[in-house]
């Protein structure tokens, strides 16, 4: 069953990677769409591409999710537009380097905690209210198995992952009372722009993270996201984990059946 057609999904970090992922199995669905990034160009590209394909609406916007101020201005608008998105999907995020703690770069702490927990926050905090008002809404985080179990070289990635997992529980619990659903997707290994931004673009450091084995890509990730906001609205689908086939754990990877 179709639970989706009709409703707005608001997605942030949309202009590549699971965000467009997303937006298009959305979309596939009959559901429109508010698609932000950095990059607008990008996103204004694919929104115009899947309303064309799909007959949705679909609007692009430029936003940085680590400006407070422009992320409560974003959605004041879309309020005045009667366009309370039905889902919010906090998928803009990132990691930024591979170092031990004491080696790390204080700028790429920074960039992540401002993404990864800040920016979730700031974008929650501005949507939740009206949620809560019309009382209906689902919250879906874009997390990470980095917030369940730690790494070596990733901890402040590591910690920011735990601090959206953490804000999720939390979170389901101050809505209590409410129907409005709050979920957190927590993909594994999976090939998209993540880990040319990590590596401050260095593609073929990138390229060696996926080498010899078979990750999970933004479509596979994308479909488990549909499942979540597809579920019944009496059934709340707090935390799912996914991973390749080819990963059991974070260190344990079987490189040999790419």
């Amino acid at each position: 069953m179709n639970r989706l057609a009709g409703k707005w999904v608001l997605i942030t970090g949309a202009s590549a990677g699971i965000g467009a992922a997303c937006a298009r199995y959305f979309a596939e669905r009959g559901a429109h769409l508010l698609l932000s990034a950095r990059r607008v160009e990008r996103v204004q590209a694919l929104a115009a591409s899947l309303a064309t394909e799909y007959g949705v609406e679909a609007h692009a916007h430029a936003l940085d999710v680590t400006d407070r101020h422009a992320v409560g201005a974003y959605v004041d608008g879309l309020v005045a537009d009667g366009r309370v998105p039905d889902i919010l999907l906090n998928n803009a995020g990132k990691a930024k380097g591979l170092d031990k703690l004491q080696d790390g770069s204080l700028d790429h702490w920074d960039d992540m905690i401002d993404t990864n927990v800040k920016g979730l926050l700031y974008m929650t905090r501005a949507v939740l209210p009206h949620m809560i008002e019309r009382n209906s809404g689902h919250v879906i985080h874009i997390g990470s198995i980095a917030g369940h179990w730690v790494y070596p070289k990733g901890a402040v990635y590591n910690a920011t992952k735990f601090a959206v997992r953490a804000l999720s529980e939390a979170m389901n619990i101050d809505l209590l009372g409410t129907k409005i659903r709050v979920s957190s997707v927590d993909p594994g290994l999976a090939e998209t722009e993540f880990s040319e931004v990590r590596f401050d673009g260095d593609a073929e450091r990138a390229k060696s993270v996926y080498s010899d084995t078979t990750p999970l890509t933004a479509d596979d990730i994308a479909d488990a996201v549909i499942y979540v906001a597809n579920a019944p609205e009496h059934v709340d689908i707090f935390n799912l984990v996914i991973m390749p086939t080819v990963q059991r754990y974070p260190g344990y990877m079987d490189r040999k059946s790419g």
